[in-house]
């Protein structure tokens, strides 16, 4: 089976634990790592997910699994927190952490570059825009964006 069809269906099977619990889905992916195929699920909360929080959801979610085997070859399945420099994948991401710092990487080089950094001051028509440190407004097609993650300056 494709893996966006497998993390398809994970996401649909997942999305009612998480919503019971009153957490928050980031992502789910389905990536083969040397000889091995993982299965992950980061899931976050307001104020943070806890060890109790990623257990809870893997117990769920690996009985899930277990009923339904949609997933033809051998996985680990992990779940966890996104982490502080978490990526941005969907539309209320980009209201949620506007005006936060963030990196930029696009799949082609603009004039020779392809990560940009600067704060996030949204998403509208389907182009991420960012101001950086010159206050220059830049503004991505979605579609050519790799990644957007935030960043934390020390």
């Amino acid at each position: 089976m494709a893996r966006q069809k497998i993390e398809d269906i994970v996401t649909e099977m997942v999305s009612p634990i998480i919503e019971k619990n009153h957490f928050e889905l980031v992502d789910v992916e389905f990536l083969k790592e040397g000889a091995n195929w993982y299965l992950r699920v980061y899931i976050d909360k307001e104020g943070g997910i806890s060890i109790d929080d990623c257990q809870l959801v893997s117990e769920a979610l690996g009985q899930e699994l277990d009923r339904v085997d949609p997933i033809s070859q051998h996985y680990f399945l992990e779940v966890s927190s996104p982490g502080i420099e978490r990526p941005l994948k969907r539309d209320k991401d980009f209201i949620k952490y506007k005006g936060e710092q963030v990196e930029v990487k696009l799949f082609h080089p603009i004039d020779g570059k392809k990560i940009f950094e600067g704060k996030l001051n949204g998403l509208l028509d389907g182009k991420i825009s960012i101001i950086e440190s010159n206050n220059e407004i830049l503004e991505f097609d979605r579609e050519k964006v790799a990644i957007v993650k935030r960043t934390i300056k020390f």
